[in-house]
């Protein structure tokens, strides 16, 4: 059963950012070729939207399992499980990381959860995921740790 699912699709704001492929690459093929211009524009924004869209992590809780990106662990081998947003997201982020903990963030992503993880034998001290959801994230940890 699927207590959580998000999946981190990329700000609004990317996307113009890659239609400005097609006046640069217009600007490149114009003295050559007007025609190999608007095909090779059109073939780039498609790739870089392909890239754009299909490298959105999931986040998901389902069947005693937290998922983020890749990374996969049991949730009765995670701890307590936080959100933080603004200022102090930054400080998870930045002075308080450790380097020895899993990331999956996103830079147009502001909160993150940070999850302990309590399994003896795993050097990662915790996780930090960056997600537009923080509380349901928590609550949902929570009531997956509660029913297994």
């Amino acid at each position: 059963m699927e207590l959580f699912r998000e999946r981190l699709w990329p700000a609004l704001w990317w996307y113009p950012i890659v239609l400005l492929i097609v006046p640069a690459t217009l600007l490149i093929f114009a003295a050559i070729d007007l025609l190999a211009g608007v095909v090779t524009a059109a073939v780039l924004v498609a790739g870089a939207l392909g890239l754009l869209i299909g490298s959105a992590p999931t986040i998901r809780i389902a069947d005693g399992t937290l998922t983020a990106g890749r990374a996969r662990i049991p949730v009765e081998l995670t701890g307590d499980a936080r959100g933080a947003s603004g200022e102090e997201a930054r400080a998870e982020r930045g002075v308080r990381l450790d380097a020895r903990a899993w990331l999956l963030l996103r830079g147009d992503v502001g909160p993150v959860v940070r999850v302990e993880i309590t399994d003896p034998d795993d050097p990662t001290p915790y996780w930090l995921v960056s997600t537009r959801r923080p509380d349901e994230l928590v609550a949902a940890l929570s009531a997956a740790k509660a029913s297994v």
